[in-house]
């Protein structure tokens, strides 16, 4: 049998550290073996997937030094490697499910399932679909289908237990009545990732699944339907999460978590695969430093721990400097600095647009631009705070934080565009307003224009400035923290 394993990320935003890791362990797994490594695109959620992130996702990969034998941009003999090229082949498998009695055709509204969520709720019953519609003939729901919308949900047994066999964890049982009737096919006649996977799993011939174990709670329903369609499941082999230092989940709320921000910081690429792999395995002589080629060479699966792995950047810094110091002699180090500060061909450019006209001998350069190439900053906080009462500010920021977070377009004017209407909505005069981002972005009150300076940055960095600044302040009480929530979402939905 040849292995093949896969890695199927959604383009929903910045490419995350978690994916590569667990591309990462996909990759080497294959490759000891002598298999194949697939990339997927999961772009089925039309309204948040976008080529921009896709672009990033494959060039995030490749830059810390993983290739796929099949993908959307090199080709294959099981595409499209796009799941939204893949409609006609899930609509043909939903059809096939409906027409065995293994799915059915779901005309519930969104008010109907609203308020059976809030009486389950009420009543502290299980979360879940009340089977409204699995009742109807084949006639009704056939002569429904024409007018009304709907989605296609699998049948789930009611009564006894699913066995799942994971190759880290061994037998895990799920009792069926805390399984949802999970939907298939969307209204827009796309599938959900559980059908998505599961068949371009079977149709790629993916022997061995091997994810976060975020997605253990989801396998009872995939084996349900590698059962209905009568396939052979592939191994499933669930990772564990990687963890901030506190041993919460690894977020972007506490951790910088794009792939990005360490590419824009300085991190060589094969320091941070490096330090992937150590999150879930070892080398067999302990040795903290190896290249991908000696990972591959002494891979051994059943070496994998299960212990929560801790995504510490101060260890990741340490095996940096390592990288830095061991491998490269000063020339091959000035070749690597110089295609990092200049990484992208319009950024020196950009940079010297801004200060130009502020200089007048090249030496005037270096201290106007070097919070463009400073990794993190040292500020002051009376500068930060200057005459603004604290817990205000820190409301401000958080808030700005949060907007920010979500905000995809990186462009000058959009961020000039969210900052102003934040301002407008918190009621305050925009220079209070964006004094101390000056600071957090730039290290002082006086700098570079501040949306040009955030654009140039990059979201990754540009955040990552701005959460500092907040723990740089105390940071925010968790009970101050639900207060603002709600206050987010009262004035920006």
């Amino acid at each position: 049998m040849t292995i093949v394993t896969r890695i199927a990320p959604s383009p929903t935003g910045d490419p995350h550290v978690g994916t590569a890791y667990i591309a990462l362990f996909n990759y080497a797994f294959a490759k000891k073996n002598g298999g194949k490594f697939i990339l997927r695109i999961e772009d089925t959620d039309q309204v948040r997937s976008t080529r921009e992130s896709e672009d990033m996702i494959l060039k995030a990969l490749r830059w810390v030094g993983l290739e796929w034998d099949e993908g959307p941009d090199v080709g294959g003999p099981n595409g499209p490697y796009r799941q939204s090229e893949r409609s006609a082949i899930y609509a043909e498998h939903s059809a096939e499910l409906i027409k065995k009695g293994h799915a059915f055709r779901c005309f519930c509204t969104a008010e109907r399932l609203a308020e059976l969520r809030e009486k389950q709720r009420e009543e502290g019953t299980f979360q879940g679909y009340d089977g409204h519609c699995e009742g109807l003939s084949n006639e009704e729901s056939e002569r429904r289908a024409a007018d009304e919308s709907f989605v296609v949900r699998m049948k789930v047994p009611r009564e006894g237990v699913c066995v799942v066999k994971d190759h880290f964890r061994g037998d895990i049982e799920f009792e069926w009545s805390t399984v949802d009737a999970q939907v298939l096919m969307k209204s827009d006649g796309l599938p959900t990732y559980h059908m998505a996977n599961v068949v371009d799993d079977h149709l790629m011939g993916v022997t061995h699944v091997m994810r976060g174990e975020e997605w253990l709670s989801s396998a009872p329903k995939h084996l349900l339907l590698y059962e209905y369609f009568g396939w052979e499941p592939p191994t499933l082999m669930h990772l564990p999460l990687l963890r901030n230092p506190d041993k919460s989940k690894l977020s972007k709320r506490k951790n910088p978590t794009s792939i990005m921000y360490y590419e824009r910081m300085g991190f060589l690429p094969e320091a941070l695969l490096n330090y992937l792999g150590m999150m879930a395995w070892t080398m067999p002589d302990g040795e903290e430093k190896f290249a991908l080629e000696q990972m591959i060479e002494n891979f051994d699966v059943d070496r994998v721990s299960l212990g929560g792995p801790v995504f510490d950047i101060e260890k990741l810094t340490w095996l940096n400097g390592r990288y830095i110091r061991e491998d490269h002699d000063p020339a091959a180090l000035a070749e690597r600095l110089k295609t990092w500060m200049f990484e992208e061909e319009d950024k020196a450019t950009r940079i010297l647009d801004m200060v130009q006209k502020r200089i007048e001998k090249l030496s005037d350069l270096a201290p106007m631009v070097v919070h463009f190439f400073a990794g993190d900053l040292t500020l002051d906080t009376e500068e930060l705070v200057a005459k603004d009462d604290q817990d205000e500010l820190l409301r401000r920021m958080q808030l700005t934080l949060w907007r920010l977070e979500a905000q995809r377009d990186w462009s000058t004017e959009a961020i000039q565009e969210l900052l102003k209407d934040t301002a407008e909505k918190l009621d305050v005069k925009l220079r209070d307003y964006l004094r101390p981002f000056f600071v957090a972005i730039s290290g002082s009150k006086v700098s570079t224009p501040l949306f040009d300076t955030m654009s140039v940055l990059g979201p990754d960095i540009s955040r990552a400035r701005i959460r500092k600044a907040i723990d740089h302040l105390g940071g925010v009480s968790k009970k101050k923290t639900k207060v603002i929530e709600k206050e987010f979402q009262e004035l920006f939905g």
